[in-house]
């Protein structure tokens, strides 16, 4: 899967957060409740944002194992966490955290997760989670991991999975006409064969229904302002470059839509949350 570099994932953290469902968020708390200590597996953590996210609505003992396949983000993920603790200890590969009242756990692992999806998932983690990274897999991955997930009963939380909605400020006559050509490099191998891109949150849905899961969404969009001209930006940019390599759009109209400075955008995203049926008696 192409990397991203740690410069972007810490440009978008601040939006990531704040855009979050916090119903989910709060539906999550309450699934995880009353747990002395839970075990956290976050797969494709990228430089730690999802853990930064995630933390507070976990018990105060928390074992986190962060798995990427770029080192880099591993690497960054560990150096953001140490500055972000209130209190850290590093010893070899297990960093301590104490943060807010809550002591995290955690370990950084290298893997494919294409190749190597059972070794990254362990072997028996409480929650599975993940951010802004299925949309990248293909419905054959997100088959495979539902039942990886579903055999060790864990639950599944994952946020920020794009959906298909967006929209630009202001409105330019080919928008639609790019927005198609995003979709169709979307649907491109992103490493894990043919990405399901904005179908992705229902991919995930109807995987975790079949596999006796109750599965929860709510609604995540990025809304940018001019309070966030950098993001929008580059946002932009990558959006034209997209749709350029596809060859459906042509020079021209990609360089008269990049043209336009805009002021707001709307991002689309799905949170969900698939719990395991109790077990039969």
């Amino acid at each position: 899967m192409s990397g991203f570099s740690p410069e972007w994932l810490q440009l978008r953290e601040p939006v990531d957060h704040r855009s979050r469902d916090s119903e989910l968020a709060a539906a999550l708390e309450g699934a995880m409740a009353g747990r002395a200590n839970i075990e956290i597996v976050d797969l494709g953590c990228g430089a730690g944002s999802n853990l930064r996210g995630t933390f507070s609505h976990l018990p105060d003992q928390q074992s986190w194992t962060l798995v990427d396949y770029d080192p880099r983000l591993l690497d960054a993920a560990r150096t953001t966490l140490i500055a972000w603790a209130d209190r850290h200890e590093l010893d070899g590969d297990r960093l301590t955290i104490e943060k807010s009242g809550k002591r995290l756990s955690v370990r950084f692992r290298r893997a494919d997760l294409n190749t190597e999806l059972e070794r990254a998932l362990g072997d028996a983690p409480d929650l599975v989670t993940a951010a802004a990274f299925f949309d990248l897999t293909s419905a054959d991955f997100i088959g495979r991991l539902v039942l990886a997930v579903s055999r060790r009963r864990a639950a599944f939380y994952t946020v920020l999975t794009y959906n298909g909605d967006q929209t630009w400020t202001p409105w330019h006559q080919s928008d639609r006409r790019l927005l198609n050509a995003f979709h169709d490099h979307q649907h491109g191998d992103k490493g894990f064969g043919p990405a399901a891109g904005p179908t992705a949150p229902v991919v995930l849905a109807a995987a975790f229904q079949a596999a006796e899961y109750v599965v929860h969404e709510g609604d995540s969009p990025w809304r940018l302002d001019v309070g966030e001209a950098q993001l929008i930006g580059d946002l932009a940019t990558g959006f034209a470059a997209a749709a350029g390599e596809t060859g459906t759009v042509n020079a021209t109209t990609i360089s008269e839509w990049l043209g336009v400075r805009r002021s707001a955008a709307v991002v689309g995203h799905t949170d969900t949350l698939a719990l395991p049926l109790p077990a039969k008696g």
